[in-house]
């Protein structure tokens, strides 16, 4: 599963996450402590900041390098994590968990292929 915060408010950005009430934080904080706690998930890492990118692309056989994210700032990934489900039902119902899906991100499901 990966995380796409969107204009979800973290505390990586002091303004956004003081608009969020103390209770709420402590739910978001909760919420993710109990996601990692989920027997089934193996959980990954969390990623910098969209800003913080470099973006290679390759171009008639030329290396491109740029700075920032491959997609929109909106639109990119902020943490990922593993989650062994029986079905796609169940993986539906856990990502309904992750906090940042109901803070304005989403959270893209996808197999694993082997």
């Amino acid at each position: 599963m990966l995380i796409h915060q969107g204009s979800a408010p973290t505390p990586d950005d002091p303004d956004a996450w003081a608009s969020v009430s103390p209770e709420d934080q402590q739910a978001v904080y909760a919420g993710y402590q109990a996601l990692n706690s989920n027997p089934g998930v193996t959980h990954g890492e969390r990623m910098a900041a969209p800003a913080d990118a470099t973006t290679v692309r390759v171009k008639d056989g030329e290396t491109l390098v740029t700075d920032g994210p491959y997609a929109e700032t909106k639109d990119a990934v902020g943490g990922y994590f593993f989650l062994e489900a029986d079905d796609l039902d169940a993986a539906i119902a856990l990502a309904a968990e992750v906090p940042a899906a109901r803070m304005g991100g989403g959270i893209e499901i996808r197999p694993i292929v082997g």
